[in-house]
């Protein structure tokens, strides 16, 4: 009996479920993790997947190398998730497993005032007037908190998790300027967020065209923000959905049951 190869896919962003979906037809197994049960909830079911909801430290995804033998570990986490990209890096390393990175576009951030992290970019805030609409999740909202009058100043869009409005009502932030939805978001649809929260500068990641990094431009603009841009760290080497599926498919095809 044909053995088929089991290929780990560490998700959290839509290229991920779309590689997941690319997926489906194909003669693999898939073992997909992620960090939450509301990352499991964005994912289609389909016959060749388990998915596994769980945050791992670099030993316990070591130990779940070595207990289920993937022929390769695909890292589809967000293009900032930097410690999560470099404990897998090391656990694959570390085992000898073939490791992928999938990553998006950076964006185009011409005429925007970039910020090398998060620090810097409250640092920017706190010497400015006006309002701030912060669209860069709730993980490092306690930096923000730093900003004077923050609790009036800034608007927030969240996911809409219980965690993530509990951690923003608990730092301080007003309900009333907690927004909390999922994605994508329209040009049309954040320009009137801007606008209706009166915000003079609007506070993102480099997410890429894949994460609505065009569209909150485009809408800062509209609305006469200023976009200020958290860069992506260098150093983040992989290829983008196209170029990895190549790759992938031609380990694949040589391996096939003996990957």
């Amino acid at each position: 009996m044909k053995i088929k190869p089991l290929v780990w896919i560490i998700a959290g962003t839509s290229e991920g479920r779309k590689l997941i979906k690319y997926f489906a037809d194909k003669d693999v197994e898939l073992l997909v993790s992620v960090a939450t049960e509301y990352g499991a909830q964005l994912i289609e079911p389909q016959a060749n997947l388990i998915i596994k909801p769980a945050r791992m430290d670099c030993a316990a995804m070591e130990a779940f190398i070595v207990l289920h033998k993937p022929c390769m570990v695909i890292d589809a986490t967000h293009p900032f998730a930097t410690i999560v990209t470099a404990t897998i890096k090391k656990a694959c390393a570390a085992t000898g497993v073939k490791y992928f990175r999938l990553l998006r576009s950076a964006g185009d951030t011409s005429g925007c005032i970039e910020v090398n992290d998060y620090e810097e970019a409250a640092e920017f805030l706190s010497h400015v007037d006006g309002n701030i609409f912060l669209t860069t999740g709730s993980k490092t909202l306690e930096i923000f908190t730093q900003i004077p009058n923050y609790q009036e100043r800034i608007t927030l869009r969240i996911l809409p998790m219980l965690s993530s409005l509990e951690k923003a009502t608990n730092l301080g932030y007003a309900p009333s300027k907690i927004i909390c939805m999922q994605g994508p978001f329209s040009t049309e649809l954040n320009a009137i967020m801007f606008k209706e929260s009166k915000s003079k500068y609007v506070v993102t990641k480099d997410s890429g065209a894949v994460g609505g990094f065009p569209e909150k431009k485009a809408a800062a603009i509209n609305s006469g923000a200023h976009l200020v841009v958290i860069k992506r760290q260098s150093g983040d080497n992989g290829g983008d959905f196209t170029a990895l599926l190549t790759e992938i498919d031609s380990i694949l095809s040589k391996e096939a049951g003996q990957c």
